[in-house]
């Protein structure tokens, strides 16, 4: 029970089993009831046709009272004194009479002792009543055999006004052997019928599950190889299962690729701690052998490159974690003044322009929107012959700020590449000019968490021009 196939097949055959019972007891019933009314108006008009001769002051040794066999009579008086029963009917139940006896079939009741010309010259006729009859289910013994019959209980009243109340059987044989046959053929054919619902149902499952089980199998193999570059079979059908297959291998995809960024961003980490390492310890190896050879600014330039490098690195740890920004108010016009008026340092000063009348605020992290501006502000002076500016400005929905120098600028077909970690368009560039490259990747990943974006393109001085697009805030 802890395959699908199964609950699959259990869990179809006990649905058709409650809704063949379900069925079947409909149809016994419905068939019962159908039986029983036909049974019903037999005795009816078995009783009305006794009531209508005693309506016509038939005296009752003449009474045509039908076959007993099929239709049993019994004829009661208004005291409940059996006056007139069928020939050899020998015991009645269901009528609420006195059981028949010889004795009382053969009484006559008061008032009927007159002659025949008595009745013809009484102008006065009785009759049949037209209610509904009473319906009762009883026994009959006839001639020694005893069966189960529908009874109806017609009442007649005599021109001298006597009633009398008829009740005539019709025989419950037909309707109990029908339904019986009708419940045996159910019983024979139910379990069958089920065992082929459920041999069905598990050749089905089975058969639909088969891509399943390939699937399976195909990920255990590549959970062992540890083979991310392998895909599950994915069946020509266009089902939730072949659905299911290519999610799966676009699952694997996005793991690969997310496994082989993870290892080139550890080896491109690794290749660009080795160097700034390598340099501090050999400048510490010359110092402590020589100590009027130590170069401190050197060794603290390293230091300063590998802290900034492990800073970035951490940062981008954070960041692939999942991190989210703080959801803060920024001014971003005002922290575009801000950074630019602390660099103090740099070759080429940044000319600012922050478009007025409109609000420049958005929602994140203040320390980390400052970070993408200082690496902005980093490439633009790097690469810039004379000139850099920032300018902020707004649209209904984003605040924007550019950042535009007057260098080489970015080819079209790399403006995707340079935000990629570790990479750096000019391979002949030093490594302690050019940093490591996560600069312009870090930007663009803090950007995206933030709901904006980052993008490169020409700038009106001729070099490249960073857009940075936010969300403006409220």
């Amino acid at each position: 029970m802890r395959s699908v196939r199964a609950k699959a097949a259990l869990g179809a055959t006990l649905v058709v089993a409650v809704a063949l019972v379900a069925a079947g007891l409909a149809v016994l019933l419905v068939l019962r009831g159908n039986l029983t009314d036909r049974a019903g108006l037999e005795a009816e008009v078995a009783a009305r046709e006794v009531a209508g001769q005693l309506a016509l002051d038939v005296p009752y040794a003449d009474l045509g009272l039908g076959d007993e066999d099929t239709h049993p009579v019994q004829v009661t008086d208004e005291r409940g004194r059996v006056v007139a029963v069928s020939d050899d009917l020998e015991a009645i139940t269901g009528t609420g009479a006195p059981q028949v006896t010889p004795q009382a079939a053969a009484g006559t009741p008061e008032g009927d002792d007159d002659d025949d010309d008595s009745r013809d010259d009484d102008p006065a006729r009785g009759e049949v009543s037209s209610d509904e009859p009473d319906f009762t289910d009883g026994t009959a013994t006839v001639d020694g055999d005893r069966a189960d019959y529908r009874f109806a209980a017609v009442e007649a009243t005599t021109s001298r006004g006597v009633t009398l109340t008829v009740h005539a059987g019709a025989p419950l044989a037909a309707e109990q052997e029908a339904v019986g046959s009708v419940r045996d053929a159910m019983l024979i054919g139910l379990p069958a019928l089920l065992l082929v619902v459920a041999g069905v149902t598990w050749l089905v499952t089975r058969r639909a599950l088969r891509p399943v089980e390939g699937i399976r199998r195909e990920l255990a193999a590549i959970t062992a190889s540890q083979d991310l570059g392998r895909r599950v079979p994915e069946p020509g059908s266009r089902d939730e299962i072949a659905r299911l297959a290519r999610t799966t291998n676009e699952t694997l995809g996005a793991l690969e690729a997310s496994v082989d960024r993870q290892r080139r961003f550890v080896a491109d980490a690794s290749h660009e701690l080795r160097s700034p390492i390598a340099s501090l310890r050999t400048q510490l190896e010359v110092g402590a052998a020589h100590p009027h050879l130590l170069d401190v600014e050197g060794a603290v330039a390293d230091t300063v490159r590998l802290q900034a490098l492990a800073a970035d690195l951490l940062l981008l740890a954070r960041l692939d974690a999942g991190e989210r920004p703080g959801r803060t108010a920024v001014d971003l016009g005002a922290l575009v003044r801000e950074e630019v008026s602390q660099r103090t340092g740099d070759r080429i000063s940044v000319e600012v322009s922050v478009a007025a009348g409109g609000t420049s605020e958005v929602a994140g992290s203040r320390g980390q929107l400052a970070r993408v501006l200082g690496n902005l502000l980093d490439n633009a002076v790097r690469h810039a012959e004379r000139s850099v500016s920032v300018a902020v400005g707004a649209d209904r929905t984003d605040v924007l700020v550019e950042v535009a120098d007057d260098g080489a600028g970015v080819p079209e077909e790399e403006r995707e590449r340079i935000f990629e970690r570790f990479v750096r368009l000019d391979d002949a560039r030093s490594r302690d000019d050019g940093g490591a490259g996560l600069g312009l990747a870090l930007a663009r990943d803090i950007a995206a968490r933030h709901g904006g974006t980052l993008t490169v393109g020409t700038s009106s001085l001729g070099g490249a021009a960073f857009v940075l697009r936010l969300p403006r805030h409220g």
